[in-house]
C-alpha cells in the first residue's frame, strides 16, 4: 500500500484509508464485532488512515476504533474524526468553548490526549471564511487536545478558502467519478499548497459498487432512503448528488469500459488515488470482503492496468450525462 504525506505533518497515510461512517449509523446496523472486524481487516491490510467523526452514531464509530486501537500495539494508523456537527450548524455555534467540549468528547472516546487530526465537519462557508475559527484551531494545538487541523467541505469554493490558510493539515471533499469538478482548482491548489486531499464518498454511496440495479432497496434508516433529495443533510453526500436511475445508467457505461478482470470500485479507487493532489481515498466498510476488497484496490496502481484508458472514460460519461446537473453545485 503507498503511503502519502499528511500535509504539512510528519506522518503519513495510505493511499486508501477506511472511512467509518458505517460503523457509526446512517447506513443500516453494524454490531461491534462487524466493526472490529472490519477494522482489523483494513489495518491489516495496510490502511493506515481512519476516518470518523464525532456524530456517527453519536460517538459510536469513534469508541469503536478506540477499543480496537489500543489493543493494538505499536500501530502506525491516523484518526481523523471531525467536529462541528453536535449543535445547529451556525456560525454562532463554532465557539472555542465548544471546539473544547468536542474535541474533549473525541478524546475520551478515542482514548487518546491528543487526537491526530481533526476536521470541521462541512461547516458554513462564514466559519470557512473567519480568522477566528483558525485562531480556535491553532489554540487547540497549542494546548495539546490535537495535532493537527483540517475541513470538511461540499463544495470547491469552500475547499479553495481552506487550503489557502497556512495551517490547514487536508480538505476532505466528495470527488469520484461522479463529482469531477475538484479537478479545476481543488487538486492543483491543494498540491501547489502542501494540503493533504481525502477524496471521500468515491463510490457515490455505492452507485460505483456496480452491485445495484432499480430494484435496490434500503432500509429506512439508511441516508441512501431519507436523504435522496436533501431531506435531512447536503444531497451531495448520498449518491453524490446523481439522480439514482441516472447513476445506475452511468455506472453501467463505466463498468463497461473496463477489462476482464478489473472491478467498477476497484478501478474507481484506483483512479481516484491517482489523480495527482489526492492523498488518500476514504471508501466506508460494513464488511470484511468489503474493508479487503477497498485495500486491494490500491494494487491498480502498480500493476499495468490502464487508469488513463479509465480516465477517458469517466470523462465522457460525466461530460454527456452528468456535468450539467452537478457541475454548477459544488
Amino acid at each position: 500500500m503507498q503511503q502519502r504525506a499528511l500535509g504539512h505533518t510528519r506522518r503519513s497515510v495510505s493511499a486508501i484509508g477506511l472511512g467509518t461512517w458505517q460503523l457509526g449509523a446512517d447506513w443500516g446496523q453494524v454490531s461491534e464485532q462487524d466493526a472490529a472486524a472490519v477494522l482489523a481487516a483494513s489495518a491489516d491490510s495496510g490502511v493506515t488512515l481512519f476516518d470518523t467523526a464525532d456524530v456517527y452514531g453519536d460517538g459510536r464509530s469513534e469508541s469503536f476504533i478506540g477499543r480496537f486501537l489500543a489493543a493494538r500495539a505499536g500501530h502506525d494508523i491516523v484518526v481523523a474524526t471531525k467536529m462541528g456537527r453536535r449543535l445547529a450548524q451556525e456560525p454562532e455555534n463554532y465557539t472555542p468553548e465548544n471546539f473544547r467540549a468536542w474535541t474533549d468528547r473525541s478524546r475520551a472516546n478515542l482514548g487518546v490526549e491528543t487526537l491526530d487530526l481533526v476536521q470541521l465537519h462541512c461547516p458554513p462557508s462564514a466559519v470557512i471564511d473567519d480568522d477566528a475559527t483558525y485562531e480556535a484551531l491553532d489554540e487547540l494545538v497549542a494546548e495539546g487536545r490535537i495535532a493537527a487541523y483540517g475541513v470538511s467541505v461540499e463544495t470547491s469554493a469552500q475547499a479553495l478558502a481552506a487550503i489557502a490558510r497556512p495551517h490547514v493539515t487536508n480538505v476532505q471533499i466528495i470527488f469520484n467519478p461522479f463529482r469531477l469538478k475538484p479537478l479545476d482548482e481543488v487538486l492543483p491548489a491543494a498540491e501547489a499548497a502542501g494540503v493533504a486531499i481525502f477524496a471521500r464518498v468515491p463510490l457515490a454511496s455505492g452507485l460505483l459498487s456496480g452491485r445495484y440495479t432499480a430494484q435496490t432497496t434500503f432500509a429506512a434508516d439508511d441516508h441512501r432512503s431519507y436523504n435522496r433529495h436533501g431531506e435531512a443533510f447536503d444531497r451531495g453526500e448520498t449518491f453524490s448528488g446523481v439522480d439514482f436511475e441516472v447513476g445506475l445508467k452511468a455506472a453501467a457505461e463505466l463498468a463497461a469500459s473496463l477489462p476482464s478482470g478489473v472491478t467498477l470500485p476497484a478501478a474507481t479507487l484506483a483512479w481516484i488515488a491517482s489523480r495527482r493532489g489526492v492523498t488518500s481515498v476514504i471508501p466506508g466498510a460494513r464488511n470484511v470482503a468489503q474493508a479487503q476488497a477497498n485495500a486491494a484496490a490500491a494494487a491498480l496502481l502498480d500493476d499495468g492496468f490502464d487508469v488513463e484508458a479509465f480516465d477517458r472514460a469517466v470523462h465522457e460519461v460525466y461530460d454527456r450525462d452528468l456535468r450539467a446537473a452537478i457541475h454548477p453545485l459544488w
